[in-house]
């Protein structure tokens, strides 16, 4: 699926690493500045004491660190360094972390100031050790009514903790946020995400038609040719014009084998090749497939009976004004007519376009001017219109010995196609088969004989009202499909 739709995942990846790099350009830097404190217990220099007061400490430091954010702190230190932010706020940038098993405590403070973040921290450092040595302090008991004033008055009670500061914080350099490598990392996993999802959803909303095994599985039908598009052929339609051989010239090669073959016991000598919608390239793979039998020595005609949009004149570069049409109203004489293509093939062109396609197509005139080509030709290959927007084909079909259809990759909906080949089945038609057109192919090593063939890949559509070649881009000729 990524490899048909690289361009969507493609776009979907730049827009991920574009919103990366957005949130990056968008943030404002934060700066982040430490302090850091160091608790410890008044005691004497006996090593029992010393032990009694690592142990107090440790025990206490948990506590102290939930004490660095509170209201006593942060209010305070607002007031101090004239911050304008509430102490609420303020204490939303301050963080406390004290170690296990020691007696430090580190503060944190994040600001978009860098100077300001170092002056918050050590503000906070100062006066936090100054509420905790408050709240250590046990409070002097008053001495009882009545009793004798003590000719010394006590010692004031002092707290059983000292902090200190061991790291003053610094002035950062580098801004903490916002970090441009893991921006760039969320956006790409949020492309690829993104690339997945549109993938998997315009696979999911498009009925169009991609290998050959697919297409043969709706239709019930033998595939009997996969024509590639060829994009350095964009002006030829002709494929086999005998200048060597070429991946398009033998695929067209290889269904004319696949055709005769299939149809060992029962040749058909009048074939129509059509297709479900315009655009399909039918008219190219009927002018190459009645080439490709005219090279093995057989003698091919080859009928334009698209009488709404006909091409076949155009590509060889026929006179188009006089031809089937004027065979069918009794004006000419179908040897009058008749032309001569590539020195090797013969062609009836459409002739004028007339009023009533259909009826004429389904005329008893069309059947006995079928005949007459059958008796004089070993094949009668005729490009008829599309089978879904006109019922010129299906009045002419049944008149015939069989019909290709063909269907364009990554084009024709699955509908589309299973609708044509209910109206083919409908008219009791024998449908000879399937050919897949207009598929792309990876470029790679060949197999020695200077082409290669490769996994199938939907191409480009072409624009509205014309139609490319099963292999080409087709020459811009007047009338053409």
């Amino acid at each position: 699926m990524l490899a048909r739709r690289w361009p969507t995942a493609l776009i979907c990846l730049l827009l991920g690493i574009g919103g990366g790099e957005t949130v990056t350009a968008l943030t404002t830097p934060v700066y982040e500045a430490r302090s850091q404190l160091f608790v410890a217990t008044r005691t004497g220099v006996e090593t029992d004491d010393l032990n009694q007061g690592q142990s107090f400490s440790q025990a206490r430091v948990q506590s102290y660190a939930a004490i660095v954010d509170t209201r006593q702190v942060t209010a305070y230190v607002a007031r101090e360094l004239g911050l304008r932010t509430t102490p609420e706020k303020l204490a939303s940038r301050i963080t406390a972390e004290a170690p296990l098993n020691t007696v430090l405590i580190n503060i944190t403070v994040r600001d978009t100031d860098p100077a300001r973040a170092a002056r918050i921290a050590n503000a906070v450092a100062g006066r936090f050790i100054t509420v905790v040595e408050k709240l250590e302090t046990p409070k002097q008991t008053p001495a009882p009514r009545g009793a004798r004033k003590a000719s010394k008055a006590p010692a004031a009670p002092t707290s059983p903790v000292s902090l200190g500061v061991t790291e003053q914080a610094s002035v950062p350099t580098k801004p903490v946020s916002p970090k441009r490598l893991l921006d760039l990392v969320a956006g790409l996993l949020g492309g690829l995400l993104l690339a997945a999802g549109a993938v998997a959803l315009r696979e999911a909303l498009d009925t169009t038609v991609k290998t050959g095994d697919a297409l043969g599985e709706l239709t019930a039908l033998p595939v009997l040719g996969s024509i590639p598009y060829d994009r350095t052929s964009a002006r030829q339609r002709i494929a086999m014009d005998g200048a060597g051989s070429t991946v398009r010239a033998e695929a067209f090669r290889k269904l004319r084998a696949n055709l005769q073959f299939a149809q060992i016991d029962d040749r058909p000598r009048v074939m129509v090749v059509t297709s479900p919608v315009p655009g399909e390239g039918k008219s190219t793979t009927a002018v190459n497939l009645a080439l490709s039998l005219a090279d093995t020595g057989m003698q091919v005609c080859l009928v334009d009976a698209d009488l709404r949009r006909p091409a076949v004149a155009g590509t060889f570069g026929l006179v188009q004004d006089a031809g089937l049409t004027t065979v069918l109203i009794g004006q000419a004489r179908v040897e009058d007519v008749m032309q001569q293509a590539a020195g090797r093939l013969a062609v009836l062109t459409s002739g004028a376009v007339p009023p009533n396609p259909t009826e004429l197509l389904a005329s008893e005139r069309m059947a006995e001017l079928l005949r007459e080509l059958a008796g004089s030709y070993d094949v009668v290959v005729v490009d008829s219109a599309p089978l879904l927007p006109v019922a010129d084909t299906i009045g002419l079909a049944p008149l015939v010995d069989g019909v290709l259809l063909v269907v364009r990759a990554s084009h024709t909906g699955r509908d589309q196609i299973r609708s044509a080949a209910d109206s083919l089945n409908r008219t009791g038609v024998r449908v000879l088969g399937t050919v897949f057109s207009m598929v792309a192919a990876f470029k790679g090593k060949g197999y020695g004989y200077g082409y290669g063939y490769g996994a199938e890949l939907p191409v480009p559509r072409p624009a509205a009202g014309q139609e490319e070649p099963a292999g080409a881009a087709p020459r811009p000729v007047a009338g053409e499909k």
